[in-house]
């Protein structure tokens, strides 16, 4: 493990020398993969990778996760996080291509920092 480096519960690692930054990758129910935003680590309270996920199951826990980070970005830097809702928006249009009782697979998380 490279110095700054630790690992979070599910083993995802994490930089902690700056602000977190994660892609949750998915794979939707046609087999399609989407690397997914969110501006903070707080996603991986809500996603455990290798496991499935039923489309409106996945789809409410993505509202609150990202609703959560945008929160946190407002809290810290004033200002609620578009790229988050911007996420949001382009999941909800994805999904409703797919029967909500359908399987959302989230094959990993990654946690990384921006340096700004």
């Amino acid at each position: 493990m490279l110095h700054g480096m630790s690992r979070s519960f599910f083993g995802v690692v994490r930089d902690s020398t700056s602000m977190p930054e994660t892609y949750v990758d998915i794979r939707w129910p046609d087999g399609e993969g989407e690397s997914c935003y969110s501006p903070s680590s707080v996603v991986c309270e809500f996603f455990e990778p290798g496991r499935g996920y039923r489309l409106a199951e996945f789809m409410e826990l993505s509202k609150t996760a990202l609703h959560r980070a945008s929160d946190r970005v407002l809290a810290k830097y004033g200002i609620a996080c578009s790229s988050a809702m911007d996420q949001l928006r382009r999941l909800e249009e994805r999904a409703a291509n797919f029967d909500p009782e359908a399987t959302v697979q989230i094959l990993g998380v990654r946690v990384s920092r921006r340096t700004e």
